[in-house]
């Protein structure tokens, strides 16, 4: 046998090892950059989904919890055959409803079971009692159950048999002063314009869904899948996340997840992914706990649709080549064009695993590993500004939702919610400085009269008005907003007893003459208190109040002003 002969033939054999070992090292490494993309793509997407849905439901969360506070509602709910407190109460669900963005909303009472209810089309308008509650009705045993419960909160996705509706309803119970339950207040979403508006998005390859803290599906694109009315349901004869698995393995994976995140709730909205199988198919699973409503958010990414393998195909032909080279060039050659771009390669994949976006020097030879290099660079590039922009926008409208959970859309003042706050603020700077500070509450007098003489639209505008005249008699650093209804409350910080006086005057006659243009005559009856330190928010609110009591009681459009010693009420 010749030596080229032999030669070809060491050749050819150590071309065909060659050969041999890339494709495993192509395999092991495509599946390598699939799955560390894979587990960033899937964080990126859980959160996404997460802040869309949660971007969807706070803003009516927060509308149900306020409308449980309503002290219309609250009242009539006490006394349900008062006619009065009937029609008053109605008007605020109506206003409610207007706000809702499903245009519609619930109101169930604890005291008879009556259930009233209006959709967006009005259809009830002045016949809003729909049907009475019954302990024994499995169809109400929702009710029962959240109330025994105690749950002030609830998502349920449920149909309800008698409207001939299936929505996912939003459940807040009403309670009075002495925290007993008066029923329950709140709105639903039609479900399949949320699932086809907020869950299914359509997008191949990625399925979102959504479970409760026992695995029960709630939001999923399959209606079929989705545990109705699972408050209420066995744990064992509800639609549960492992329908979806075949494998045992599988199903204690994904259960695994809900229970590490529910127990780690401290942190900082912590992910956990992991690989399942579905339909015959590998998925990467990410798992987020959203603390806010209670659910677990699960995505499935099918990886071989978002990136599949024959993409990297051409890392075979660079590992061939390279390895071609190694037979007819010098090590050099080899160390420097081929071995050095790959292990700096390496590095940045594998701080961009670690989550950090600031890649190492690459090195980028003029061939296939250095178009990879390029590619791989430009692919950092894009993930990191994707990141970026999506934690932006998420901190974008976090902050809008934190907005308008404080601000009163009519008149523009901080809401019984941001009143609350610069309240607990001024008490803690009180009892930490050893100084006091004043607090108006003022309503506007005869304004139901208003309202069922000149309309909403004058009552609207009437409101504005008053904020408006509230904005220019205090300082540019005093808190003012609308407690509620025609009432208003003017948080006084700096203070003293003198300026709580003039202010309060101030408020009134400004009121009264600025009325005067509007060509409807308004007054306002105010009741204001010096707050000391150690006062509580219930004693300010209280003797606030006693004093708006006495001005209405000696004749409305006055200002009473509850003293320091908590005894003597005088009118200014």
């Amino acid at each position: 046998m010749s030596l080229k002969t032999r030669f070809l033939g060491i050749v050819t054999l150590l071309i065909v090892i060659a050969a041999a070992a890339s494709w495993v090292a192509y395999q092991q490494l495509s599946e390598g950059i699939i799955e560390r993309w894979g587990k960033q793509v899937a964080e990126i997407q859980v959160r996404y989904d997460s802040a869309r849905l949660l971007q969807s439901l706070e803003r009516e969360i927060g509308l149900a919890r306020q409308m449980a506070q309503s002290s219309a509602i609250i009242q009539w709910a006490k006394n349900p055959g008062n006619d009065n407190a009937s029609k008053a109460a109605i008007n605020q669900m109506e206003s409610f409803r207007n706000n809702f963005r499903g245009k519609s909303y619930f109101v169930a009472l604890s005291s008879n079971g009556h259930y009233y209810y209006n959709n967006a089309d009005n259809e009830y308008a002045g016949n809003q009692f729909r049907y009475v509650l019954d302990p024994n009705n499995p169809d109400d045993a929702w009710f029962y159950q959240l109330v025994n419960e105690g749950r002030d909160f609830h998502l349920n996705v449920n149909p309800d048999h008698e409207l001939g509706v299936t929505m996912l309803w939003i459940d807040v119970l009403m309670r009075d002063d002495n925290n007993r339950i008066l029923g329950m207040v709140g709105t639903g979403l039609n479900l399949d314009d949320f699932l086809e508006n907020v869950v299914d998005l359509r997008q191949e390859g990625i399925t979102t869904l959504f479970v409760d803290d026992s695995g029960a599906i709630q939001l999923y694109r399959d209606r079929n899948y989705i545990d109705f009315a699972s408050i209420i349901k066995p744990k064992d004869s509800r639609n549960t996340i492992d329908l979806l698995f075949q494998a045992p393995q599988d199903k204690q994976k994904i259960l695994g997840m809900l229970q590490m995140l529910k127990k780690r709730t401290d942190e900082n909205s912590p992910i956990e992914s992991g690989f399942v199988t579905v339909n015959g198919k590998k998925h990467l699973a990410g798992v987020a706990f959203l603390p806010a409503i209670g659910w677990f958010e699960i995505t499935l990414l099918d990886l071989d649709t978002l990136l599949p393998t024959s993409f990297l195909w051409p890392l075979i032909a660079v590992f061939l080549a390279s390895l071609f080279v190694t037979l007819i060039v010098f090590h050099q050659i080899i160390q420097s064009r081929i071995l050095k771009p790959v292990m700096s390669l390496e590095k940045g994949v594998q701080r961009l695993q670690d989550g950090r976006f600031d890649l190492p020097y690459l090195a980028k030879p003029d061939n296939e590993i250095g178009r990879l290099v390029d590619h791989f660079e430009k692919m950092t590039t894009a993930l990191r500004d994707t990141t970026h922009n999506l934690e932006s926008k998420v901190a974008q409208r976090t902050e809008e939702l934190h907005q308008l959970a404080r601000i009163d859309a009519l008149t523009g003042l901080n809401n019984r919610r941001g009143l609350d706050e610069a309240i607990a603020s001024s008490i803690h700077k009180s009892q930490r400085e050893g100084t006091g500070f004043g607090l108006i509450w003022l309503d506007i007098d005869y304004f139901k009269i208003i309202n069922d003489t000149q309309g909403h639209q004058a009552g609207d505008e009437i409101l504005r008005n008053v904020a408006l005249c509230l904005e220019t008699s205090v300082r540019p650093y005093d808190h003012l907003g609308r407690w509620g209804g025609d009432e208003f409350v003017v948080l006084l910080s700096p203070c003293d007893e003198q300026i709580l006086e003039h202010i309060a005057r101030r408020v009134r006659v400004c009121v009264e003459r600025e009325s005067a243009y509007t060509g409807y005559p308004v007054t306002v009856s105010i009741g204001g208190y010096f707050c000391q330190p150690g006062d509580s928010l219930d004693t300010i609110l209280h003797n606030a109040d006693k004093a708006l009591y006495i001005a209405k009681k000696q004749g409305r459009n006055r200002a009473c002003i509850h003293t320091a010693n908590g005894e003597e009420i005088h009118t200014v």
